[in-house]
């Protein structure tokens, strides 16, 4: 009998490896990132914090908490979440409108996609990096709610 197009069992098999390793990569990754979700910065005061986060109710602020699966609540070592890099996609994309060199690069097919990815991650790092020290120096701007310890004030 001969073979029918679209009905090659062991082909499809192959597929199937990969879309499985796939799929528990994603799963290994949501693990992780729900189980880092709930380690604490060390040093903070969950007392303040909370109080911080009752006022800010709201505002950005928990709009941030939201997009972050309430990590920033919880203060966990994951607390800026996917915000960065979704922001600097944005921040991106928008500039290969504006930007002429830009809007060339994202014309360019494969290789031009692979660079403005390749900007986006650069993006995501550096404003990953300005919110991880604004919340760092958060009782600079604000003494009355200094949300964490520091050792030796």
């Amino acid at each position: 009998m001969a073979k029918q197009p679209g009905l090659d069992f062991q082909s499809a098999k192959g597929g199937l490896g990969e879309l499985k390793r796939r799929l528990l990569f994603v799963i290994g990754a949501l693990i992780v990132f729900r189980i880092g979700s709930f380690i604490p910065i060390p040093g903070i005061d969950a007392a303040v914090l909370a109080k911080l986060l009752e006022q800010q109710r709201g505002t950005i602020i928990e709009m941030f908490n939201m997009f972050s699966g309430g990590a920033l609540s919880r203060a966990s070592i994951f607390a800026l979440g996917i915000m960065p890099y979704i922001s600097a996609s944005i921040i991106i994309q928008l500039l290969t409108v504006v930007h002429p060199t830009l809007a060339e690069i994202k014309k360019e097919g494969e290789s031009g996609r692979r660079k403005i990815s390749q900007y986006t991650r650069y993006g995501t790092l550096v404003l990953a990096i300005f919110q991880s020290i604004g919340i760092e120096n958060h009782d600079y701007w604000s003494a009355e709610y200094a949300w964490y310890a520091r050792p030796g004030d």
